[in-house]
C-alpha cells in the first residue's frame, strides 16, 4: 500500500511513501535523454525511484526535466490490463512511466498521448510479472488519476493532489463528503444549547479524522493533512513540510501484519523539487534527507545513472 501528494510554496514538489513488507532494493534512477527506449528516440530525462534489470529501468515514481511527475500505486482487485490490440498503442504497465515522462510535458499533453492508448498484460520477465496498479500524474498546475479497469481506461481530475490504493479515486472522492465537519479550528458546541460543552483539548476542531492504516483512512488524512499544511517558501522549510505530510500516514513496524513476522512498513518516502529536477528521499531506518540533483549528471548520455540509497542512519553519541 501507498501514499503519493503533491505540493507547491514557490516551487512544486511530488512524492509518496512505498509501504510494503520488504525492500526490492530500490535505487535512483537517471534515465538520460538518449537512452534507447523501444517506443521513442530522443527524450526528456528523468530521475526517480525504481530498478535496473536487464538494463531497463524500472519506475516505482519519477519526475522529468521538464517537471512532469508520475506514480504506480498498488491498485489490487480494481487493475485490468488488456490483450494487445491492434489500432491502439500498446504499452505495457511496466513501461507506462517512462513512456509518459519521456514524451510529455505537462497534463494537457498527457491526456491526448491517452486517447488511444492500451496498457497490456505483458509481464516484464518471469520474475518480475505485472503488478496491479493505477497511477497519479501531476504538472506544476493540474494532477489526474489513472485507472485501467475492466470497461477501459479512465481518467479522473485531481483537484487534491493525493492518491492512495483502493478503492477507485472517484469513491474516494466521494468519501470525503463524511468527513466535511473536520476543522484546524477549536469544536463549537451543536450538540445542545442546554449543555455547556467545552474543547479541554488543542485539536479538537480534527475529532473524527481516521487514524487506521487502511487505504481510505489514509486518503482522508493525507488530504486533510496536506490542504491545511502551511510552510515557509525555502527549500528546507518545503521539503521538511512535505515529509511531514507524508509522515502523517507513514506506517510503523508492528502495526499491519501479515503473516508471522512479515509486517508493512513505509520502506522509503521520496520528494522530489520538480522545477530544480532534485530527488530527495528518507528510508524507514534513516530519517536523514539525501538528494540527488539530475541537472548535475550528463543528460545527454545514453546509459542509465544510479545511485544506491543509504538506508541506515549513524546518530552520533557523544
Amino acid at each position: 500500500m501507498c501514499t503519493a501528494i503533491t505540493y507547491k510554496t514557490k516551487d512544486h514538489y511530488f512524492g509518496r511513501n512505498l509501504d510494503l513488507e520488504f525492500s526490492y532494493g530500490e535505487r535512483i534512477v537517471i534515465t538520460p535523454r538518449n537512452y534507447p527506449f523501444t517506443f521513442t528516440g530522443g527524450h526528456y530525462g528523468i530521475i526517480g525511484m525504481g530498478l535496473i534489470v536487464e538494463g531497463y529501468p524500472l519506475y516505482f515514481d519519477a519526475t522529468n526535466e521538464v517537471g512532469l511527475s508520475m506514480a504506480g500505486l498498488n491498485f489490487p482487485g480494481n487493475a485490468c490490463y488488456k490483450d494487445y490490440c491492434c489500432g491502439m498503442k500498446n504499452i505495457a504497465s511496466y513501461e507506462f512511466i517512462p513512456w509518459i515522462l519521456s514524451k510529455c510535458k505537462n497534463i494537457t499533453q498527457v491526456k491526448e498521448l491517452l486517447v488511444n492508448v492500451n496498457i497490456t498484460n505483458t509481464d516484464f520477465n518471469k520474475e518480475l510479472p505485472k503488478s496491479p496498479l493505477h497511477w497519479i500524474i501531476a504538472d506544476r498546475d493540474a494532477c489526474i488519476v489513472v485507472e485501467p479497469m475492466e470497461e477501459g481506461i479512465k481518467i479522473f481530475e485531481n483537484p487534491i493532489g493525493v492518491l492512495t490504493n483502493n478503492p477507485t479515486f472517484d469513491y474516494q472522492l466521494f468519501n470525503l463528503n463524511n468527513y466535511m465537519n473536520l476543522s484546524i479550528n477549536p469544536m463549537v458546541n451543536t450538540f445542545s444549547e442546554v449543555l455547556k460543552l467545552e474543547n479541554y483539548s488543542r485539536g479538537m476542531g480534527g475529532m473524527g479524522i481516521p487514524g487506521d492504516l487502511s487505504s481510505m483512512s489514509r486518503f482522508v488524512r493525507a488530504t486533510f493533512t496536506k490542504l491545511n499544511s502551511v510552510s515557509g517558501v525555502s527549500e528546507i522549510e518545503s521539503i521538511s513540510q512535505f515529509f511531514h505530510i507524508l509522515g502523517s500516514v507513514a506506517q510503523q513496524r508492528g502495526l499491519v501484519k501479515l503473516s508471522e513476522e512479515k509486517y508493512e512498513i513505509t520502506v522509503y518516502s521520496s520528494c522530489c523539487n520538480t522545477d530544480k529536477g532534485i530527488y530527495y528521499y528518507i528510508t524507514y531506518d534513516n530519517s536523514h534527507i539525501n538528494g540527488v540533483d539530475m541537472r548535475k549528471e550528463n543528460l545527454e548520455g545514453n546509459e542509465l545513472i544510479s545511485y544506491p540509497l543509504i538506508i541506515k542512519e549513524n546518530p552520533a553519541i557523544n
